[in-house]
């Protein structure tokens, strides 16, 4: 007989047998196997909150292989993911298949590699009750907010739609930032930058202060900046002293959950679930030619900079190869992982540094290819020396003001000849300056006022509004993907520019939950909620008591929102626009549908009249009616682009028809990504000898 061993992914099952071989059977549960139940609460309050998990009805099948394939093995090993919540599907597991749980059956793969899986099958353990708790603490509270609040929301506001207790205190945050903005006044303010010239090369100078040491105050209009311009007519510029230093950039630490997030959205536009999706494919192994199937990177839920001494050798040696010893630090670096990380597994790092992303390219797709680069790249530039610059800081005086000029050179590029971090803002760290001495007469080529105005706080990014979440310990890393996508797919908030701004649906939303239940969704109340439910998963805290304190507190806002909102509704504010509805004459007012926004008649409904976006009209009409062509989205989030005149017709495309036919076919033909043209019919001759160039 064989073991069994039992991972989630079946995309796991191939890497894992490998490096088991013979005597082992490895199947997969495909995620959790048993679940609370959809149609109720599913959590006996009375009974000390305790779980009624039943089986989930889409895995029946699952269960039934799972066991037949366990009462014929030797020994059952439950391999689930190496976190709380691999470590709750394995506790699931072992109570359907009858599993003793004081008997060491539960092991661990950090790293989908022979070293990862030969470690962990010579480890086995006892599931660690203590994460089972954490998890099913977690579960419970979830169920809780949610199942209660949701329904007040379909009461009081419109049906469909969704609160919870991380999620409510998400879209607080992206309010709140909204209303700091709209309540900022901006207020004006003039630099004054002289554009200098010496030894034959320009730079630019700032207005800094006068000659007695003294910053310049605030100049606040253009009168008092041209007072400026006019006092310095005629002025020398002399370089009045010259500070010369070094600086040390040190290189950012491999990546872990949240930053692997914030820099693939940076420098690969990609969202956090599609980021943490093809993370997952990276380390569950990808078929590569000559090696078979290959997990490429180590676990990627993980809040720890840990890096395995192994690891960091094979590093070491990789460096020294490639770019000489210079390019190591002089003693090896260290990265302190943050007070309140779990700790459980390594960074995110590639699980053979000889395995290259160039070297490997071929076996991957170019969105692994991308990420695994990024990977990569950032974990041997986290090992390499620091970058050297030299930094110059020059006064220079001007009748009775002083200019100041920065900027740098590199002296040793160090990691940055291999990667460097991705910045959230526009700021730079100077320009390389020509050479000067104290005492040098410097020619004037410009001197420019130039108005400003404050700023207001920037609306979150993706990786801001990640960095945010982690700072304040909301939530967990490996849910902000997640987080993010039900708050876009709510309708709470909308992207505009890349940031994330709130609808009005989401301002009743949140104003409505601040009103009532503002210190259960309240940034520190949330982020200490999260504390103990660590604490519970290192055995600190009992986790009924912990879910018994919050719910008292949550249960007294509720029955009081309750009461106060009886027979009442919330009305979500409409945005009204400038187009004219050519039936009756009012102002059309801004609507979201199942394909986005859409512009709809006040009204309704004794005026039905609708019309698409004005930025959703395309230019080319429908080939098939002649109809105009709208911009949409479906269900799962992708862009097509479907006739004006549907349910009468039912064309839809994924590009933009060019009016052009194909030759072979008859097809129509479009135009998709990077403007590339081809027939859209999938089985057009020019389609298959398309994808036989691509293999």
């Amino acid at each position: 007989m064989s073991k069994l061993v039992i991972v989630e992914s079946p995309s796991k099952i191939k890497s894992v047998k490998k490096y088991l071989g013979n005597g082992y059977n490895v199947m997969a549960s495909v995620g959790h196997v048993r679940d609370l139940p959809k149609s109720r609460l599913g959590v006996d309050i009375e009974k000390g909150f305790k779980p009624q998990y039943i089986n989930m009805p889409d895995k029946k099948d699952v269960i039934k292989q799972l066991k037949d394939a366990a009462a014929n093995s030797e020994q059952v090993l439950l391999a689930t993911d190496p976190d709380r919540e691999g470590e709750a599907i394995s506790w699931h597991l072992a109570h359907i298949l009858g599993l003793d749980l004081n008997e060491e059956n539960r092991i661990c793969f950090n790293e989908i590699t022979q070293t990862g899986v030969k470690t962990g099958i010579s480890n086995p353990h006892k599931i660690n009750l203590d994460l089972v708790d954490a998890q099913q603490a977690r579960r419970v509270l979830d169920r809780i907010v949610g199942y209660k609040l949701s329904p007040f929301l379909w009461r009081k506001v419109k049906s469909g739609l969704s609160a919870g207790r991380v999620q409510t205190a998400v879209l607080r945050l992206i309010v709140e930032r909204e209303r700091e903005i709209e309540a900022f006044n901006s207020e004006e303010y003039w630099t004054i930058d002289a554009k200098l010239k010496a030894e034959r090369k320009s730079f630019d100078a700032k207005l800094y202060g006068t000659i007695d040491g003294k910053k310049l105050d605030t100049i606040v209009n253009e009168t008092s900046a041209q007072n400026v311009v006019d006092e310095l007519d005629g002025a020398q510029y002399i370089v009045s002293d010259i500070k010369k230093g070094t600086r040390n950039r040190q290189p950012a630490p491999p990546f872990i959950t949240s930053t692997l997030q914030q820099e693939a959205s940076r420098k690969l536009n990609y969202n956090g679930q599609r980021t943490m999706r093809i993370a997952q494919q990276l380390y569950e192994g990808v078929d590569i030619p000559g090696h078979g199937a290959t997990g490429l990177i180590t676990y990627m839920r993980t809040d720890s900079l840990r890096i395995s001494e192994e690891a960091r050798a094979a590093a070491t040696k990789y460096i020294d190869e490639k770019y000489g010893k210079k390019y190591l630090p002089s003693k090896p670096r260290y990265f302190k992982t943050k007070d309140g990380a779990q700790d459980a597994h390594e960074a995110i790092r590639p699980t053979d540094i000889f395995m290259t992303p160039d070297s490997i390219k071929a076996g991957l797709t170019p969105e692994q290819y991308n990420l695994y680069k990024l990977i990569w790249e950032r974990f041997i530039a986290s090992l390499m020396a620091a970058c050297v610059q030299k930094t110059v800081a020059v006064d220079i005086t001007a009748g009775n003001y002083v200019f100041k000029a920065n900027g740098y050179s590199v002296e040793f590029n160090g990691f940055t000849e291999l990667y460097e971090e991705g910045r959230d803002d526009n700021s730079s760290d100077g320009a390389e300056l020509p050479e000067m001495n104290v005492g040098n007469v410097l020619k004037l080529k410009s001197l420019t006022p130039n108005q400003h105005f404050t700023q207001p706080p920037p609306r979150y990014t993706e990786p801001t509004l990640t960095k945010t979440l982690e700072e304040n310990g909301i939530g967990r890393p490996s849910t902000f993907a997640s987080i993010i996508a039900v708050i876009s797919d709510r309708n709470y908030v909308e992207k505009e520019k890349k940031t994330f701004k709130p609808t009005q649906l989401g301002f009743a939303v949140c104003d409505l939950m601040n009103e009532y239940f503002a210190r259960i969704f309240e940034t520190k109340f949330t982020a200490g909620l999260e504390k103990k439910l660590d604490k519970i998963g290192v055995g600190e805290l009992d986790w009924v008591k912990t879910i018994a304190d919050f719910y008292d507190d949550f249960d007294s806002h509720y029955k009081k929102a309750e009461r106060s909102l009886d027979g009442k509704r919330v009305k979500v504010p409409v945005v009204e626009t400038d187009v004219i509805c050519e039936k009756c004459g009012r102002k059309m007012v801004e609507k979201t549908g199942r394909f986005g926004k859409f512009l709809a008649c006040p009204g309704y409904p004794e005026c039905k009249n609708t019309k698409p976006m004005p930025e959703d009209e395309v230019k080319q009409p429908c080939p098939k009616c002649g109809a105009p062509l709208l911009k949409k989205i479906s269900k799962k989030g992708k862009k097509f682009y479907g006739c004006s005149a549907y349910p009468k017709c039912d064309f839809a495309s994924p590009g933009v028809p060019t009016g052009e036919i194909c030759s072979e076919c008859g097809g129509y033909i479009i135009s998709g990504i990077r403007n590339r043209k081809y027939c859209m019919n999938a089985d057009c001759p020019t389609r298959q000898s398309t994808k036989k160039k691509e293999k």
